[in-house]
C-alpha cells in the first residue's frame, strides 16, 4: 500500500500555476503505484483555494485517494475557526480517520497548533503579543489563546488515538505543527528566530503521539529538509517542500517539479517494517 507525503507546497507564494502541474504530479504519482495521497497544510494562502486544488487532484487520480489538512496558512484567508471544526470536504482530515481496506492501518489527522512550548528556554516573554506584531497568524481569529486551542487539538489527539488503539490500528498521523524538539533549533544570534520557535508546534504533541505507539507522523511547517527521524516506535517525516523565490530560496533543485519530486517521501504500509519506496 503506497502512500505519498507531502507539505507546504506554497503554490502562491512560490508563484507556481496549478494548471501547469497537477497533471504532472498527478501522472508521476500514478506511475509511482500511490494509492494514498496526504497533504500536510500550507499549499495556498486560502483555504478554499487548497479544498479547490485537492479535489482537482483527486479528479486526475482516479485509482488514489487524496486527503489534506489546514496549515496556517490556509488559516489566513476564507475560514473561520469554526468552519476549520467542521466536515468542510471529504478530503479535509482535520480531527477525521480514514481505514485503510485490507490492513490494520489507520490515518488520523489533525491541524494542530502551539503552545509556546518550544520557546520555554524564554522567561517572561509575551508570545502573544510579539506573534500579532510580526507573524502571518496574527490574522487568523480564534476564540481562545494558544495554550487553550493547542489543549483541545491534543484533547482530539489523544481521543483518536484511544479509538485507533481499542480497534488494534497501527496509525499514520498527519498534523501541521511540528511534534517534537529534535527539529527545534535554538541559537544565541537570533533573538527573532528564538520567539518564532513558540509558534512552532507543541512538544506535548510527540510525547503524546509516542505514548500511544503511534508508527508514522507526517508533518510540515519548518522547511528544514530532514531525513526521517524514528523515536521509539514513531517514525517522522518532515516532507515539507518550502519556499523557492528569491527572497527565500530553500529549494535544493532549479526547478518547482523537481524539488516537489526530491521532498515527496512514499512509503509502503504492506511492509512488516516501513520502508521508504526508493529503499525497496
Amino acid at each position: 500500500m503506497k502512500v505519498a507525503l507531502m507539505s507546504d507546497l506554497h503554490f502562491d507564494v512560490n508563484g507556481i500555476s496549478p494548471e501547469e502541474t497537477l497533471n504532472q504530479r498527478a501522472d508521476f504519482l500514478a506511475a509511482q503505484g500511490v494509492q494514498y495521497v496526504i497533504n500536510g497544510g500550507d499549499t495556498y494562502n486560502s483555504f478554499e483555494k487548497t479544498i479547490t486544488y485537492m479535489e482537482r487532484l483527486q479528479a486526475a487520480l482516479p485509482d488514489a485517494k487524496v486527503y489534506f489538512i489546514a496549515g496556517n496558512h490556509e488559516m489566513v484567508h476564507d475560514v473561520s475557526y469554526e468552519q476549520l471544526e467542521s466536515p468542510l470536504s471529504d478530503l479535509y482530515l482535520h480531527h477525521r480517520w480514514i481505514d485503510i481496506p485490507g490492513t490494520d492501518w489507520r490515518i488520523i489527522g489533525n491541524n494542530g497548533w502551539y503552545d509556546y512550548g518550544f520557546a520555554s528556554n524564554l522567561v517572561g516573554r509575551d508570545f502573544a503579543q510579539w506573534k500579532r506584531a510580526f507573524w502571518i497568524d496574527s490574522s487568523i481569529e480564534q476564540p481562545m489563546t494558544d495554550p487553550e486551542r493547542m489543549a483541545i487539538v491534543l484533547q482530539q489527539v489523544e481521543g483518536d488515538l484511544n479509538l485507533a488503539q481499542l480497534a488494534h490500528k497501527r496509525v499514520l498521523f498527519v498534523t501541521h505543527f511540528v511534534p517534537d524538539d529534535h527539529y527545534i533549533r535554538y541559537t544565541s544570534d537570533n533573538r527573532f528566530w528564538n520567539m518564532a520557535n513558540a509558534l512552532m508546534g507543541s512538544p506535548r504533541m510527540g510525547v503524546l503521539l509516542r505514548r500511544y505507539g503511534t508508527s508514522v507522523v507526517l508533518f510540515g511547517h519548518m522547511h528544514i529538509h530532514p531525513e526521517p527521524l524514528k523515536i521509539d516506535q514513531t517514525t517522522f517525516y518532515d516532507q515539507a517542500l518550502g519556499y523557492g523565490t528569491s527572497r527565500l530560496h530553500e529549494w535544493q533543485q532549479p526547478d518547482f517539479m523537481t524539488e516537489w519530486q526530491n521532498r515527496l517521501k512514499i512509503i509502503d504500509l504492506d511492509k512488516k517494517s516501513i520502508k521508504r519506496v526508493d529503499e525497496i
